[in-house]
């Protein structure tokens, strides 16, 4: 490990983020330690994660957000910690500032978002908290005074995008698409393996500290109707459109809610009206808005386009 490189704690190495932050951090050369449940060990699949990266130089230690003895020894260890918990489990970090507070060794903490910003969003009451949680742990965070980083890179590619933002369709359409709204709001999706590789970069970064971080890469950022377009001339076809208006679309969230469709599958469209209806992913601009552009802050950062991605849908 090079000289002077974080020592890094990741919290939720085997989620699908959890897991690409764990392997770019140890890319990037940071002595890389996970914090895992020790019921964890004796999953199949997560035991399998956790091995590889354990070969490959992880550090494993035993521990859990709810065992505060835990987190306090695996929190001395380090320099930065990053939790990439899932979005169910976004409250369950307040234990964990807290001992990052008490311990004063860390850096920087970067709490799990990686997704929309929670402060930006427009979509109040539609979302079962699901952002208002995120901006309650940013205010926690902020209160407490430890230092932080806020990674907002919208849309995962592996979400909506592999059925080109077509709710209840497993791959891209062939014959017929649905555009919600005019089809003219953008969006962007950016991949979870280049999303941990701008997350490790931006860690020991100054211009990052107490800062957002956006991704909006070029080639990342699309409406609705220019993914149509991008998807037909990959299939050298003409797909039939029909549009959803705004109303129509907040009708189908509402017999989501009435059907008590389980969460997160409800969530589908309530995503596609903040990001393609409402705009909440672009509608601002960065720099004014106090955040910083990953994009530019590391132009060597080199990063699947979507594009490329649709390619591999073919």
């Amino acid at each position: 490990m090079e000289e002077g490189k974080s020592r890094v704690l990741i919290i939720g190495v085997t989620g699908n983020l959890g897991h690409h932050l764990a392997q770019a951090a140890l890319q990037f050369s940071h002595p890389t330690f996970a914090l895992v449940r020790p019921s964890t060990f004796s999953d199949p699949h997560k035991s399998h994660k956790l091995h590889s990266l354990s070969s490959a130089g992880v550090t494993l230690l035993q521990g859990s957000l709810e065992d505060e003895e835990s987190l306090m020894a695996a929190v001395k260890q380090v320099d930065v910690v990053i939790c990439a918990v899932s979005a169910k489990q976004v409250l369950h970090q307040k234990l964990l500032i807290q001992v990052i507070k008490q311990a004063g060794c860390i850096k920087r903490f970067i709490p799990s978002e990686f997704g929309l910003d929670p402060d930006k969003t427009r979509i109040s009451g539609m979302d079962h908290n699901f952002y208002e949680q995120k901006a309650e742990i940013r205010r926690f965070v902020e209160t407490s005074g430890i230092p932080y980083t806020y990674i907002s890179c919208n849309f995962y590619m592996s979400y909506l995008l592999p059925q080109l933002v077509q709710p209840g369709l497993k791959v891209p359409p062939r014959d017929k698409v649905t555009i919600f709204g005019d089809g003219n709001t953008k969006g962007v999706f950016v991949k979870e393996s280049d999303v941990a590789a701008f997350t490790i970069r931006a860690l020991d970064d100054p211009r990052t500290l107490n800062k957002v971080v956006y991704l909006r890469p070029q080639g990342n950022v699309y409406s609705m109707n220019e993914l149509v377009e991008i998807w037909e001339s990959k299939i050298g076809k003409k797909l039939d459109k029909v549009f959803v208006s705004e109303e129509e679309l907040l009708e189908r969230v509402k017999a989501c809610c009435i059907a008590e469709t389980p969460y997160p599958d409800n969530m589908e469209m309530v995503f596609i009206y903040s990001a393609f209806i409402k705009g909440d992913q672009t509608y601002f601009d960065i720099e004014s808005s106090g955040g910083v552009d990953g994009t530019k802050l590391y132009p060597q950062q080199n990063f699947t386009t979507i594009s490329q991605y649709l390619d591999t849908l073919l």
